[in-house]
């Protein structure tokens, strides 16, 4: 029996990794995350799974249901949105499964940041204008902000940014950054990225303004690298640049190509 801890993706349900998508199917218990999780991913569940909606639940509940279906040698497919890597609240159930010896492993998801980027047709990182993606969020109810994870500190380093759970704070996001990114600098606020009703609002930091139906599931992109057009080429596809697969010169630094 094993619990499989599996990115359900930003919400379109094709989203979803081969491996996710496997997983789910070989499984006889489903526990998703129901106020995220796109329902269509759910139509990978075998016939007669055990399907539960953990939105109501508390972290014991959760456990318990593992614990019922690890009794019965059950393996569990566990859907949190996006990736686990990040907010998913993942970290303590893990704790909680190796303090009762109960086997889990991990499975990747599309992030909501790529998710939102894509949307917006921008690489994040270009050359001479940013090469540091920061994912960060501002203080809420659920968990503090350690010291020295300050919006301004991170914007001090010219970074772009991915502002997750915090667009219910964006006049305080704005006020933030405005001082180390400049009024012009380019946002983005995407809403429900990938799912059918994404919206995509553009704008700048002085200039930024959302209605009322953008919620909680939105994410603020903030860069130069979001409107950029005179940033220069990467050297890696130079017609000059010696490298492994691309020997150039009369002293290549890699002479034999693999």
């Amino acid at each position: 029996m094993t619990v499989h801890f599996i990115g359900a993706g930003p919400g379109a349900a094709d989203l979803l990794t081969l491996r996710g998508r496997d997983l789910i199917a070989a499984c006889s218990v489903c526990l998703y995350a129901g106020s995220l999780v796109p329902t269509g991913v759910l139509a990978h569940c075998p016939a007669g799974a055990r399907v539960v909606n953990t939105a109501a639940l508390s972290l014991d509940d959760i456990m318990e249901e593992i614990a019922a279906a690890h009794a019965k040698g059950f393996d569990v497919a566990r859907l949190h949105s996006g990736d686990l890597s990040i907010w998913s609240a993942m970290g303590e159930q893990l704790r909680r499964l190796r303090a009762l010896k109960i086997p889990y492993d991990v499975t990747p998801g599309v992030p909501a940041f790529a998710a939102a980027a894509a949307a917006l047709g921008v690489e994040l990182t270009l050359p001479g204008v940013a090469q540091s993606v920061i994912l960060t969020r501002t203080l809420g109810r659920a968990s503090p902000i350690p010291a020295g994870e300050s919006l301004a500190a991170f914007a001090a380093t010219g970074a772009t940014l991915a502002v997750h759970l915090s667009v219910q704070a964006l006049a305080d996001v704005v006020e933030q950054l405005v001082p180390h990114y400049g009024a012009d600098c380019p946002v983005a606020v995407v809403w429900r990225a990938s799912w059918p009703d994404q919206q995509v609002i553009r704008a700048t930091l002085g200039t930024i303004a959302i209605g009322p139906e953008i919620d909680r599931t939105a994410l603020i992109l903030v860069g130069r690298t979001l409107a950029a057009e005179g940033f220069s080429e990467s050297r890696l596809y130079a017609g000059d640049y010696d490298r492994r697969y691309r020997p150039v010169g009369a002293e290549p630094r890699f002479p034999e190509k693999p």
